[in-house]
C-alpha cells in the first residue's frame, strides 16, 4: 500500500470528545483534512456546532452533539447519534478534559474528584461505549489524550489531580490495548507537552519563558503539532502500533 493510502481516512468516521476548541479542535481538523467524517462532542452545544460548521468547510460531513463524558447516558446518546447518521465509528479521540490548580496539601477532595471524573472516568466510559461498537465491527482505533505531566514531576503547575488522572489514562491505554487487540482494536495515547489552550493560557503567560527553557525544542506547542500524530494513530499507517503513549512535547519529558 502506498504511503498516501496508508494515511488516507476517506470513508471513516471519527468521534472527537472535547472537540469544540483547543487541542481537540486541532485534532478533529487534522482527521477531517485526511478525509474522515467528524462527530464533535462537548458540553457546550453552541460552541460544538460552530466548530462542526468550520470543519465541514473542509468538505467532510460533520455532526455536533452535546455530551458530558462523566455521564454514561450522554455518552450513549453520542454513540447512538453517530450511528444514526453514519452507521459506524472507526476512530475515537478522547480529548475532553479539565484541570484544577491547588497545592497538594491544600487540594480539596471535591476538586480532586471532578478532574478524575472527567479526565479518567470520562475517558473510560467513552472507551467502553464506543468500544462495544468497535468490538462488533472487529476494527477500530482509540486515541486517548494524556499529558507530558503523566510521566514527569511537575514544577510548573500545582495540579496533582490532573497529573494523576493522566497517569491513569496511560495505564488504561496499555491495558485496553492488550484486552482489545484480539478484536483488531488499537488503543494508543498522545501525551502533549505545553500548548496554549484555555486551560494553560494563564500559566504560559506567567511562566512561559521557564517552560521554553525546560523544553529542548525551545518553544510552546503550535497549531499543527498534533495533526501528524493523530492522523498517524487513526490511520492504517499505525496498524501495528498499539498500547503506546507518544509524547508530543518538544523533548520536555526527556529533560
Amino acid at each position: 500500500m502506498r504511503v498516501d493510502e496508508l494515511f488516507d481516512l476517506s470513508g471513516r468516521v471519527s468521534v472527537v470528545t472535547g472537540g469544540s476548541m483547543g487541542l481537540g479542535f486541532q485534532m478533529a481538523t487534522a482527521l477531517a483534512e485526511a478525509g474522515s467524517s467528524i462527530v464533535l462532542c462537548a458540553r457546550n452545544y453552541n460552541k460544538c456546532a460552530e466548530a462542526a460548521t468550520i470543519i465541514a468547510k473542509l468538505g467532510v460531513e460533520t455532526l455536533a452533539v452535546s455530551c458530558d463524558v462523566r455521564f454514561r447516558k450522554d455518552v450513549r446518546n453520542l454513540v447512538m447519534r453517530a450511528l444514526e447518521k453514519f452507521g459506524r465509528i472507526d476512530v475515537l479521540v478522547n480529548s475532553a478534559g479539565t484541570a484544577w490548580a491547588a497545592p497538594p496539601e491544600k487540594m480539596k477532595i471535591a476538586d480532586w474528584q471532578k478532574v478524575i471524573d472527567v479526565n479518567l472516568t470520562g475517558t473510560f466510559i467513552c472507551c467502553q461505549e464506543v468500544g462495544k461498537v468497535m468490538i462488533r465491527n472487529k476494527k477500530g482505533s482509540i486515541i486517548n489524550v494524556s499529558s507530558v505531566l503523566s510521566s514527569v514531576g511537575n514544577r510548573i503547575i500545582d495540579c496533582i489531580n490532573y497529573s494523576a488522572s493522566k497517569g491513569g489514562v496511560d495505564a488504561l491505554t496499555r491495558d485496553l490495548a492488550v484486552k482489545w487487540a484480539p478484536f483488531n482494536i488499537r488503543v494508543n495515547a498522545i501525551a502533549p507537552g505545553f500548548f496554549k489552550t484555555h486551560l494553560t493560557t494563564s500559566v504560559i503567560e506567567r511562566r512561559g519563558n521557564e517552560i521554553i527553557n525546560l523544553t529542548p525544542a525551545a518553544r510552546i506547542g503550535g497549531d499543527d503539532d498534533l495533526k501528524g500524530p493523530v492522523v498517524f494513530l487513526a490511520s492504517d499507517a499505525s496498524k501495528f502500533v498499539t498500547g503506546q503513549v507518544i509524547a508530543v512535547d518538544g523533548g520536555y519529558s526527556i529533560m
